[in-house]
């Protein structure tokens, strides 16, 4: 019998994570996008900030996969994990990925690229 725990299942969940990456990125960051676009935001800043705005939901989701694949008291074997691979599967895995306060970091830096963006007329 497979232990949850295994190498195997780490790797599975790692490809369901990069698999949904790219559509949830672009299902989180098109109504930032539209949003910046209509202020008259440069489209560099549009992109950057629609990135910016986009990564919490899609880490936040990511992550919930992770809880529920392994529930909420051994998710941590896996995070463990990615760090002990930081050339395959952890590439772009920080631990600070995983932090609230920082998610919320992030999405109120995004939020305050519309104001400060539209101000500068950038």
């Amino acid at each position: 019998m497979k232990s949850e725990f295994s190498e195997s299942n780490f790797v599975r969940i790692s490809f369901i994570n990069w698999a949904l990456t790219l559509p949830l990125l672009i299902l989180f960051a098109w109504p930032y996008y539209y949003a910046a676009r209509a202020l008259g935001l440069d489209q560099s800043f549009r992109y950057i900030g629609a990135f910016m705005f986009a990564m919490p939901f899609l880490l936040t989701i990511i992550h919930g996969h992770v809880t529920m694949a392994l529930g909420s008291i051994h998710r941590y074997r896996y995070y463990d994990w990615l760090e002990e691979k930081p050339y395959s599967f952890g590439l772009f895995f920080h631990p600070a990925l995983i932090k609230t306060r920082f998610r919320i970091v992030f999405l109120i830096v995004s939020l305050l690229f519309l104001p400060f963006g539209y101000a500068l007329g950038l």
